[in-house]
């Protein structure tokens, strides 16, 4: 199993998988379906945040399906690009592959640099970066949403139990690589609550 210092791809490849993974990314999932379903841009209903959670608050519940699905693929495909570039024992690509997707739904080229918080782009790069945790980590959220029949704590509870699922399973390294992603989420967490307080200062005024 590749370390960090195991990383051999040449720079090609991790352009290659930097720049598929980004574009890949790009595609507004969320934004598409709400221009489809009801013409408006979700970056200016709701919390303001493309992605699935204000689709399903400002479309329903079933017109946020596709979301989902497109969202979760946009990083599983990404990963999936990276690691099929990766030679034998490394493991890097598809965190960064799946990082570059991250990054573009965050910062979408063509939709003026305003994305959402990559939640989902995160799950389907996990899915192919570290398989055997995300899914035990899926079944956890399943047992909690049972229990609880709320997906929102249940999701939480998955993405927390997620780096502690995986060092048990598969050391340090790989889930230090998955920190960094989540480390990315919760800064985009922290810039969106940034600027909600600059709009409520912007309204008092």
């Amino acid at each position: 199993m590749g370390a960090i210092g195991d990383f051999s791809n040449t720079p090609i490849d991790v352009l290659i998988s930097v720049v598929v993974g980004y574009l890949l990314g790009c595609i507004q999932v969320a934004n598409l379906v709400a221009r489809r379903r009801a013409s408006v841009d979700l970056r200016d209903v709701g919390d303001r945040n493309p992605g699935f959670w204000n689709a399903r608050e400002t479309l329903g519940r079933m017109a946020a399906v596709p979301v989902f699905v497109g969202d979760v693929s946009k990083g599983f495909a990404a990963a999936g690009v990276g690691a099929l570039l990766a030679d034998d024992g490394v493991w890097g690509m598809a965190y960064i592959a799946g990082g570059a997707a991250m990054v573009g739904h965050a910062f979408p080229l063509f939709s003026r640099f305003v994305g959402g918080r990559s939640i989902l782009a995160f799950v389907g790069t996990v899915l192919i970066a570290t398989p055997i945790a995300t899914l035990l980590s899926v079944g956890l959220l399943l047992v909690v949403f049972v229990g609880t029949r709320s997906f929102a704590w249940a999701s939480r509870v998955g993405m927390i139990a997620l780096p502690f699922v995986q060092i048990a399973v598969e050391g340090p390294f790989r889930t230090a690589a998955t920190g960094v992603l989540m480390t990315f989420i919760g800064l985009r967490f922290a810039m969106a609550a940034m600027d909600d307080r600059r709009s409520a200062a912007e309204v008092s005024l």
